[in-house]
C-alpha cells in the first residue's frame, strides 16, 4: 500500500499543500498515453499540486487534459518568462487555454534571478503590471517568483525587500547548502519568508551534479542520482533542514522512487551519511559558486 504523502499549509493560501508538488517537465515531452500513466502515479501518492509552465514543451498542454476532469483536486501553477506587460499577457492567456481552465491559482515570474529580466518585469508597463492586474481579475489567486543559481536566494530576498511576493522557488540540496554564501542567503531568506507567511518551494533536491563529459540518460539537464537509497537520503536531508515543498524531478522514470521518499519521511540523515553519500556518489554544486 502505497503512503500519502503530508499535506501542510501552503503559505498565505489557505490551501494545504502536498509537500511533494510535482513538476511537470517530464510530461512536456511524452505522449498523452504516457502522460495520464503519471497522471495515476501523483493521484496514488496524494500529490495535489501541480507546477508548469509554458516553456515546458508541451506540459501545459498533457497537464491541461488533466485539468477537464480534475481541476478541483489540484492547486495550478504555472509561470510567465516575458518581461512586457503585452508579451506576458499573450503568454498567459495561451497557457489558460493549453490547460483548459479560466484561472491559475498561482501565477510565477520564471527566473526572476536573472537581473535584467526582473528590472524590465518590474518596471512601468513590465510583466509584473500584468501579474497584479491578472491576481485582481481573478486570472490568478496569488504571485510568485521562481530562480536558479547560485545567486537565487539573496536575488528572491531582494525582490521581496520591494514586492510581497506570495511564495518563491529556488534550488536547495546537500551539496549547494555547503557554499557558504549559499547557505546564509537562503537561512536569511526562508526566515524572512516564515515571517511573512511565504511558501517556499524548493527544486533540484535528488541532484547528483552536472552531466559533464558523460551520456546524458534522463530527461533533466543535470545528472540526477537514481537508485532509492541515494534519493532517500538526499530528499530527507533537505526535508530536514527546511519546511518548505519539494518540486519532484523532471525525469519520469525516477518520479516514483522521489515521491515515494517524501512520503517515507521520518527524519533526516546524519551527517556522516551525507558526507559519505557526497564520496560515494561524486555529488558536486550545480551552479557555480
Amino acid at each position: 500500500m502505497v503512503e500519502k504523502i503530508e499535506k501542510r499549509a501552503f503559505g498565505n493560501t489557505n490551501h494545504k499543500s502536498s509537500r511533494a508538488i510535482f513538476g511537470s517537465f517530464g510530461v512536456g515531452h511524452v505522449s498523452q498515453k504516457e502522460a495520464d500513466q503519471v497522471l495515476d502515479t501523483i493521484l496514488k501518492f496524494g500529490v495535489n499540486h501541480i507546477d508548469t509552465a509554458p516553456s515546458y514543451g508541451e506540459a501545459e498542454t498533457r497537464v491541461g487534459n488533466w485539468m477537464k476532469h480534475y481541476r478541483d483536486q489540484f492547486f495550478l501553477a504555472t509561470k510567465v518568462d516575458q518581461s512586457s506587460y503585452k508579451e506576458a499577457r499573450e503568454q498567459f492567456y495561451r497557457s489558460l487555454d493549453r490547460l483548459q481552465t479560466d484561472h491559475v491559482d498561482l501565477l510565477q515570474m520564471h527566473n526572476f534571478t536573472d537581473v535584467v529580466y526582473r528590472e524590465l518585469a518590474m518596471e512601468s508597463g513590465g510583466a509584473l503590471e500584468f501579474l497584479v492586474e491578472a491576481q485582481e481579475k481573478g486570472l490568478t489567486r496569488f504571485i510568485g517568483i521562481t530562480g536558479h543559481g547560485a545567486q537565487a536566494p539573496l536575488m528572491h530576498y531582494q525582490s521581496l525587500q520591494r514586492k510581497s511576493f506570495d511564495t518563491v522557488l529556488l534550488p536547495c540540496n546537500y551539496t549547494m547548502m555547503q557554499i557558504p554564501h549559499y547557505r546564509e542567503n537562503f537561512n536569511r531568506l526562508i526566515e524572512k519568508c516564515e515571517k511573512q507567511n511565504i511558501a517556499v518551494q524548493t527544486i533540484k533536491a535528488a541532484a547528483k551534479g552536472l552531466w559533464g563529459g558523460k551520456t546524458k540518460k534522463h530527461a533533466t539537464w543535470y545528472e540526477p542520482l537514481t537508485d532509492q537509497s541515494s534519493i532517500e537520503k538526499a530528499i530527507h536531508w533537505v526535508m530536514g533542514q527546511t519546511e518548505a515543498f519539494l518540486i519532484t524531478t523532471g525525469d519520469l522514470d525516477i518520479l516514483p522512487k522521489f515521491l515515494a521518499a517524501v512520503s517515507s519521511f521520518s527524519e533526516p540523515p546524519a551527517e556522516d551519511e551525507m558526507i559519505a553519500l557526497v564520496k560515494e556518489q561524486e555529488m558536486t554544486p550545480l551552479f557555480d559558486q
